[in-house]
């Protein structure tokens, strides 16, 4: 694995129990760094905002994500492959063009981890 290469986490739901069910091992707490790393950036966080927001298996071409940042087109293309390395989106090129969505269950996955369980009777 290069130096910027990241693994992709959450691919089976034993890999990361809910922050309040169990203490993370150094493991799964160095491989979720690493993707809230990528989405602590607020750029990379409003891209992922964008892609995410075409719904489920929705695309979005990089040439619609450029124009709504005051970023060169090749400082995009950089957070995008760092989301890509996160494993949180994924991309096709067609033509010139390339096209980026949401990886299925990446939000899910992390949203679980971030909830707390809640109490038997408990309301919100």
């Amino acid at each position: 694995m290069s130096k910027q290469e990241l693994e992709v986490i959450g691919q089976d739901a034993a890999c990361c129990p809910g922050l309040s069910t169990a203490p993370l091992d150094e493991d799964q707490a160095a491989d979720l760094a690493k993707v809230f790393k990528a989405l602590g950036d607020p750029v990379r966080l409003r891209l992922m905002s964008m892609i995410a927001s075409r719904g489920d298996g929705g695309e979005v071409c990089v040439c619609e994500l450029t124009p709504a940042f005051d970023l060169s087109q090749p400082t995009i293309s950089h957070h995008l492959k760092l989301l890509r390395q996160a494993g949180l989106i994924d991309c096709e090129r067609r033509g010139t063009w390339v096209y980026y969505w949401v990886l299925p269950g990446v939000l899910d996955r992390l949203a679980g981890f971030l909830t707390t369980a809640q109490p038997a009777g408990a309301t919100a």
